[in-house]
């Protein structure tokens, strides 16, 4: 098995080329997708998430209005290392079980946003960064309904590209045209994935 952790700044195109190492035949574990089902209704994360922040951040059908715990969560860093400490080890262990039941020759990519905030570069084989400038990723998060003002607040909320670049086995820059990224794929898998794919059978 090979698990590469894939990583980058909210709005720089991690979802993209997750999806572009899919298409290659990776198994892409993504942690912002188990974080929405481990706080899911009836859930024991929402029941934690409930008790530590109280039922206003509970819509009327009973989910996670997650807007309403963002606006708690990201002005406070108390509050939102109190919610990392209930929300990031349910996604681990989930993490841990989609990753159990893979193929021993499989290669595993977990899309890991925080991967640099959690220390959890040393967990994989490669470590694969996406960038994009600041300037684009703002205008991406527009794009998504995000208020300039939110999207700074959030991008300057995580690691740096500087700290994710310390880290990185590999950095892909996803500022350019979709084609640029596939191509950078396209050499990544080429010359990192396949010969250490080789290296273990």
């Amino acid at each position: 098995m090979l698990r590469i952790g894939l990583t980058g700044g909210i709005g720089s195109g991690k979802s993209t080329v997750a999806a572009l190492l899919a298409a290659r035949g990776a198994l892409v574990v993504d942690a912002d997708r188990i974080a929405r089902e481990v706080v899911g209704p009836g859930t024991p994360g929402l029941a934690a998430v409930v008790a530590a922040f109280g039922p206003g951040v509970l819509t009327a059908e009973g989910a996670l209005d997650r807007p309403a715990l963002a606006s708690i969560v990201f002005a406070d860093p108390e509050a939102r290392a109190r919610l990392d400490g209930i929300v990031h080890p349910l996604v681990r262990a989930r993490a841990q079980e989609l990753i159990g039941a893979a193929p021993a020759d499989a290669v595993v990519v977990q899309d890991v946003p925080l991967l640099v905030e959690t220390g959890q570069a040393g967990a994989h084989d490669l470590v694969l960064v996406v960038e994009a400038d600041l300037e684009t990723r703002v205008a991406r998060l527009g794009l998504r309904g995000l208020s300039e003002q939110d999207a700074r607040a959030r991008i300057a909320a995580q690691a740096t590209d500087a700290q994710r670049r310390a880290v990185a086995d590999v950095v892909l820059d996803n500022s350019g045209a979709p084609e640029d990224l596939a191509a950078q794929v396209e050499r990544f898998w080429d010359e990192r994935v396949a010969p250490a794919l080789g290296e273990q059978r």
